[in-house]
C-alpha cells in the first residue's frame, strides 16, 4: 500500500518491448531470462559472484549513453532495455574475437573441443574464424598438480576459478595478477599449483572452467565434459549447451571446422 512503508513486491520493466516484472534484486541477466532474451556469458556463473569481466552481456538501457553488463546490473522500476542491436551484435562479436586472437586456441587439439563454452559461443554467433592476426603468445602449461593441470594459452581470464574456489571451496587458491595485456591467472602466491597447500583438489575449478584451460591429466582432444553434479550444485549455466558439439549456423559443420583457423 501507498505510503505504508512496505517494500515493492516486484520491479515493473520492459525488455525489448515485453513488459514484465521481476522480484526486487533482481539482476538484468535474470530478468532478460524471465523475458526469453538469451544473453551470451562466458564469467558469469549462477550461484558465483557476478564481475562482468567477459563483457558479452552488454545491453541499452533506456536514459543511458553507454550499455551496461546485465549479470551485474540491478533490474529497477521502469527500465527500458534492448538486448539485440546491430551495435550490440558488433561489440560482442568484436570481444569474442579479440579472446580468439589474444590466446592460443587451436580447437581441433583441445581437450575441451567440441564441449567448449568459448567455442560454443564462436557458432553462436557464427564466427568461425578471428579477422585479426593471432599474437601467438609464449604461456607455460603448470603440470605440477597430481591430478589436474592449467594451460595458460586457453586461459580467458573469466575469473570463474578465482571466485567458486573462494565462494564455494572456500580455499582461495586462485587469483588474477598484474594488469592489461600482462594479466595472467596464479595459484597461490605465484607458485606452481601443485606446491599449494591450500588446495583441496577437489576439482570445482576444474568443472567450471569454460575452455580447456584447467582440466583432468591425460585427456586427450575432446576428452573434457562438464561436470553435471557441479552444474547440479550452482544452478543452470551454459555448460548444459556444450553437452553436444556446436554447429555452426548456415554450414552444418561442426566445431571440427570452426574457430581454431586463424588468419
Amino acid at each position: 500500500m501507498k505510503g505504508s512503508g512496505t517494500p515493492p513486491a516486484g520491479i515493473a520493466l520492459t525488455i525489448n518491448g515485453l513488459a514484465i516484472e521481476v522480484p526486487v534484486g533482481t539482476t538484468l541477466l535474470q530478468a532478460c531470462a524471465v523475458a526469453g532474451a538469451d544473453l551470451p556469458t562466458l564469467c558469469f556463473v549462477e550461484g558465483l559472484s557476478a564481475v562482468g569481466a567477459c563483457r558479452l552481456c552488454l545491453v541499452n538501457i533506456g536514459g543511458l549513453s553507454r550499455p551496461q553488463t546485465a549479470c551485474t546490473t540491478a533490474a529497477d522500476e521502469g527500465m527500458v532495455v534492448q538486448t539485440s542491436t546491430t551495435t550490440l551484435e558488433l561489440w560482442r562479436r568484436l570481444a569474442l574475437e579479440l579472446l580468439f586472437q589474444e590466446g592460443n586456441h587451436v580447437c581441433a587439439f583441445c581437450v575441451a573441443h567440441g564441449h567448449c563454452e568459448l567455442q560454443a559461443l564462436a557458432a553462436q554467433l557464427g564466427m568461425d574464424h578471428p579477422r585479426y592476426p593471432a599474437r601467438r603468445p609464449l604461456r607455460p602449461v603448470d603440470a605440477s598438480h597430481p591430478r589436474f593441470l592449467m594451460d595458460h594459452n586457453t586461459c580467458i581470464l573469466c575469473g570463474r576459478c578465482v571466485r567458486i574456489c573462494a565462494e564455494i571451496e572456500g580455499a582461495q587458491v586462485w587469483e588474477l595478477a598484474e594488469r592489461g595485456g600482462r594479466t595472467r591467472l596464479v595459484a597461490g602466491l605465484d607458485q606452481p599449483w601443485g606446491t599449494v597447500a591450500a588446495c583441496t583438489s577437489c576439482g570445482m575449478c576444474v568443472a567450471v572452467c569454460p575452455t580447456g584451460s584447467l582440466a583432468d591429466k591425460g585427456l586427450t582432444s575432446g576428452e573434457k565434459r562438464p561436470d553435471p553434479a557441479v552444474a547440479a550444485q550452482l544452478g543452470p549455466t551454459r555448460l548444459q549447451a556444450t553437452l553436444e558439439p556446436p554447429t555452426w549456423p548456415g554450414t552444418g559443420r561442426g566445431a571440427g571446422g570452426g574457430a581454431e583457423r586463424q588468419r
